[in-house]
């Protein structure tokens, strides 16, 4: 057995029943190979082996109180997986398919696209199983502060700097950090980012990760002799990410056709309109099954097991919901309608059998570590705002986060041609973080 398949057996032996940490390991390690045929020092110094093992993993309950009255009880996490290149960094989840194995996997990767952001953060991630869906303004506070009251001890500016994820968005912050100042008796402002802007948020935060996504695909575009005018795109999802994700795509001349919600999807042959779709989920935080009130000649399809939203045509598909959502038979579609593109805005949301395909297939894959890393490090432009106690024009914000994308996609193109993987974006972007987080590990000594 090879060195880094023994790693990955290992991983899954002590790690049972967590899949999605399963995967990624494996999808990243196996990208790394050639780094490690190439250095000798980093086997005889098991960064791998460190690597694979988070430095912290928190777990804890979360009681809060219902609007009847009753008591509820939920499960928190914080992984804290690496600090090497700085203090762990990492969004927070509320929803029912979060548990441990989860946790790891995001923290996992979250490590690999926070390195490649070029910036001093760290990976983590955390969240809990609570669900905010169907839930009151007070009982989402109540959760809120209880998850808070446990969670403060282990967070802090030079520690461990949450933000926000699924189920977790301006809202959700504000009563967090309400309650880490009230408990810290400090305003600390660089501890959480995605804060509102009247309390230390950035410009340009709300719409960094679906804004970065649109500038790395659109450098991947150019460089294949591609352009995004007048293609066409498939969005999978309608929280935050595809939210943006779809109003800059459409900036830049991307008809986009469809987009999605737990329920089911809305297909729209003139293009969705944003304004629409965004006062639906974003402000009335409605189905997107209303859409047709507004768009009478639209189509509304419910969710079913022969009936998915990639059976929809398009050039570009952006994934921008939950892991695994593009499986085997999802890529086929994909493949089979002329799919040219994909961009990842949800984490690892195709699976390793269906990433092959479709390479295989010579359609350019966009990696979530890469891809989606504008929304974490927009996070650490504002942590650079709240320590120079500054704040920054929208332009200012946005055009570093162009920078930043560009140079990212740059790193991740050279990574994969300089180990002989031209084209491919998934092994370029795991090098590319891998040789700097290694880097870090192998000066800082066993630790």
């Amino acid at each position: 057995m090879s060195y880094v398949n023994a790693i990955i057996e290992n991983t899954k032996t002590k790690n049972p029943a967590q899949p999605e940490f399963h995967q990624t390991v494996e999808e990243i390690l196996n990208s790394i190979k050639p780094v490690l045929e190439d250095n000798e020092k980093l086997i005889q110094q098991k960064i791998v082996e460190r690597l694979v093992e988070p430095e912290r993993q928190i777990i804890f309950r979360v009681p809060w109180v219902d609007d009847k009255g009753e008591i509820q009880i939920n499960t928190g996490y914080r992984v804290q997986f690496n600090s090497a290149i700085g203090p762990y960094k990492g969004g927070l989840r509320f929803h029912p398919t979060v548990n441990l194995g989860v946790m790891k996997f995001l923290g996992f990767e979250q490590t690999f696209k926070n390195a490649l952001t070029g910036l001093p953060i760290g990976g983590a991630k955390g969240g809990s199983d609570f669900d905010p869906k169907g839930k009151s303004d007070v009982e989402i506070m109540n959760f809120c502060k209880s998850f808070m009251t446990e969670l403060y001890r282990h967070i802090g500016q030079f520690v461990d700097v949450p933000a926000g994820d699924i189920g977790v968005g301006g809202r959700e912050i504000g009563y967090l950090y309400g309650q880490y100042k009230r408990i810290a008796n400090s305003f600390e402002a660089g501890t959480l980012t995605g804060k509102g802007l009247s309390y230390g948020g950035s410009l340009v935060r709300t719409e960094a990760t679906g804004y970065g996504l649109l500038y790395f695909v659109n450098e991947m575009l150019k460089y294949h002799g591609h352009s995004l005018e007048g293609k066409t795109a498939v969005i999978n999802g309608s929280g935050n990410v595809a939210m943006y994700t779809c109003k800059k795509a459409i900036e830049m001349g991307v008809k986009v056709l469809a987009m999605s919600d737990s329920d089911g999807y809305i297909y729209d042959e003139e293009g969705i309109d944003f304004n629409t779709i965004h006062q639906i989920k974003e402000v009335q935080r409605k189905r997107i099954s209303e859409y047709k009130k507004y768009h009478p000649n639209a189509v509304y399809e419910e969710n079913k097991e022969n009936k998915c939203i990639w059976d929809i045509k398009c050039d570009i598909a952006f994934p921008c919901a939950l892991q695994n959502d593009i499986g085997l038979e999802e890529a086929q579609k994909l493949i089979d309608n002329g799919c040219i593109a994909i961009g990842e805005g949800a984490n690892m949301p195709t699976t390793n059998e269906a990433i092959e395909l479709l390479i295989n297939n010579n359609v350019l894959l966009a990696p979530a570590k890469a891809a989606n890393a504008g929304g974490v490090a927009t996070s650490a432009l504002e942590m650079s705002q709240n320590s120079s106690r500054m704040s920054w024009s929208f332009e200012k914000v946005d055009n570093l986060l162009k920078d930043i994308m560009v140079n990212i996609f740059n790193d991740s193109k050279n990574a994969a041609e300089k180990y002989g993987h031209k084209g491919n974006y998934v092994v370029g972007a795991n090098i590319a973080a891998f040789l700097k987080v290694s880097d870090a590990m192998m000066a800082q000594g066993c630790v």
